[in-house]
């Protein structure tokens, strides 16, 4: 049985060296729902570059047409847990293993705006 499933790999670089990274997933036989796993680098990255990672994967044209978004993040990745909350509703994290599933509906935006945050503020702006 073949998948229609699409998958896409998103990076953030920092000069040549790659620093997060993230598997996304839009799930057609899942009522709009995409599915993403985020890979920080091993070792220290350039602050802010997890929360750019998951601005890259949110801002995607298929993640901006779903309803509900199941993250995979590094269990202890505050950064990108931190961004995942202000760029979704009705959030809830559960530790499993190594790993944190995030489950997260995605709110509608406007296709010319680029609000970060639902509430009209862009946070760290």
């Amino acid at each position: 049985m073949t998948s229609p499933d699409k998958s896409r790999h998103v990076e953030v670089k920092d000069g040549d060296q790659t620093v997060a990274a993230a598997e996304v997933t839009a799930v057609e036989h899942a009522g709009g729902t995409v599915r993403t796993s985020l890979h920080p680098s091993s070792g220290p990255t350039p602050p802010g570059s997890r929360a750019s990672l998951v601005d890259a994967v949110m801002d995607l044209p298929e993640v901006q047409a779903s309803w509900r978004l199941e993250a995979t993040v590094p269990l202890g990745d505050a950064e990108s847990l931190k961004r995942l909350r202000e760029r979704t509703e009705d959030t809830v994290a559960r530790p499993a293993g190594s790993t944190a599933l995030v489950d997260a509906d995605i709110p509608p935006r406007t296709r010319e705006g680029t609000s970060q945050d639902p509430g009209g503020e862009a946070p760290g702006s």
